[in-house]
């Protein structure tokens, strides 16, 4: 189509926003363009929906294969819980937290990789604005932000990060502190996903692999583990009180 269009990848890339270096790696299948690349290609391509036909599944294509079906659901969330012990969560991390996590992935991933999973996190972190806003809460082991993956510069603005995400009237951010001598999350991370119709899912993730599970009873009984967890660990307005003196010792 560009080449019908009449187009140098450079003129491609500047109406697109980006360099002819980009346009190849979308062309060869090095590189999976964002939904709005894409719209704005069908536009510059007068493809009349050709291209835009294939977002979902382009979208999709930018996780890893493991990944793909929360990520679906995240989409369809009204609400989502999750609990973690080892990382920031995904819908949480700033940019430069994302690139220092994927950097340390042994074996090394390539860098085009990187490149395309850090714009998959990002995509994904339109769950914060959308509208209706889901209720999202995050439950986080007090060594995850102790843990200063990517150096003191990331660790600094990861942490300066989670106040400005905890203002948000749908989203609650909470710290499991190490102090706590007893917690319902023993058995590890795991997230819950509600949607719209009722039905709960639980996604669980390991060394390259997941689960997730649908069992009515199953993903009820971890929900209401997450609220023991939640109950057992400082409120909001204490674990704010705790990132902001981490970032003072800093």
């Amino acid at each position: 189509m560009r080449v019908r269009e009449g187009l140098r990848r450079e003129e491609f890339g500047r109406r697109l926003g980006c360099s002819a270096s980009t346009v190849a790696s979308f062309e060869q299948g090095r590189r999976i363009p964002l939904p709005r690349t894409i719209d704005r290609a069908d536009e510059v391509l007068r493809a009349d929906g050709l291209l835009t036909v294939w977002k979902e599944q382009v979208e999709r294509a930018q996780y890893p294969a493991f990944f793909q079906g929360m990520a679906a659901l995240e989409k369809e969330a009204v609400e989502l819980l999750a609990y973690d012990t080892l990382v920031v969560n995904g819908l949480l991390q700033t940019e430069e937290y994302m690139r220092a996590l994927l950097t340390m992935r042994r074996p090394p991933l390539k860098q085009d990789t990187i490149e395309q999973r850090v714009a998959a996190r990002l995509v994904r972190q339109d769950i914060l604005n959308r509208e209706p806003a889901p209720l999202l809460s995050f439950v986080m082991d007090e060594s995850v932000l102790r843990r200063g993956y990517g150096g003191p510069d990331v660790h600094r603005g990861q942490l300066d990060h989670f106040p400005v995400i905890g203002q948000r009237r749908n989203v609650e951010l909470q710290v499991m502190p190490l102090s706590c001598v007893e917690s319902a999350g023993v058995d590890g991370p795991f997230t819950v996903v509600i949607r719209h119709d009722g039905k709960q899912f639980v996604y669980a993730e390991t060394q390259g692999t997941s689960a997730l599970e649908t069992d009515a009873a199953r993903t009820a009984l971890t929900s209401s583990r997450y609220g023991i967890i939640r109950s057992q660990a400082l409120t909001p307005r204490e674990s704010m009180a705790f990132v902001e003196g981490l970032l003072g010792s800093l």
